[in-house]
């Protein structure tokens, strides 16, 4: 395995997404894996996107004592605060790769946390920032999560 792991919101947002059975099967693969090998890392922007998103955008919407369990629940994977040394890496990465502000913030929580993936289907997949390669995890369904990251390795 290739240590920490990032989970971008939208992983997270599809496990509970009934609408979509095949992104929300592959999804609880992803989060199965960085659970069992406790690599998962998040920020506290993806936990606030993700009760956002749950509570008043996914249909139906989750119930909001729902989705402050799951966050507490995550809370475990010691999220990433949103602190000058966050913002100053990602204003510099957004300049640099011509990031969305929200997208830096993420690839820059990711590096602050020393992950060298970044599991989303919000950039290309493949793409690196310095020691952070995204991985669309959606993609490339016949292998397992284990064996796309063990292929990093």
């Amino acid at each position: 395995m290739t240590g920490p792991v990032f989970v971008d919101t939208n992983v997270i947002v599809y496990r509970y997404d009934t609408r979509v059975p095949a992104k929300q099967s592959r999804a609880d693969d992803w989060l199965k894996l960085v659970w069992s090998s406790r690599s998962g890392r998040l920020s506290f922007q993806v936990l606030q996107e993700f009760y956002a998103t749950t509570t008043r955008e996914l249909r139906p919407a989750m119930a909001a004592v729902e989705a402050q369990r799951i966050v507490r629940g995550l809370a475990a994977w010691r999220p990433v605060p949103i602190d000058l040394p966050v913002l100053e890496r990602a204003w510099f990465l957004e300049e640099r790769f011509a990031l969305s502000w929200w997208d830096a913030l993420i690839v820059s929580a990711a590096q602050g946390c020393e992950c060298r993936v970044l599991l989303t289907e919000d950039l290309q997949h493949g793409q690196e920032f310095d020691m952070v390669q995204v991985i669309d995890p959606f993609a490339f369904t016949d292998r397992t999560p284990r064996q796309i990251l063990d292929a990093l390795s």
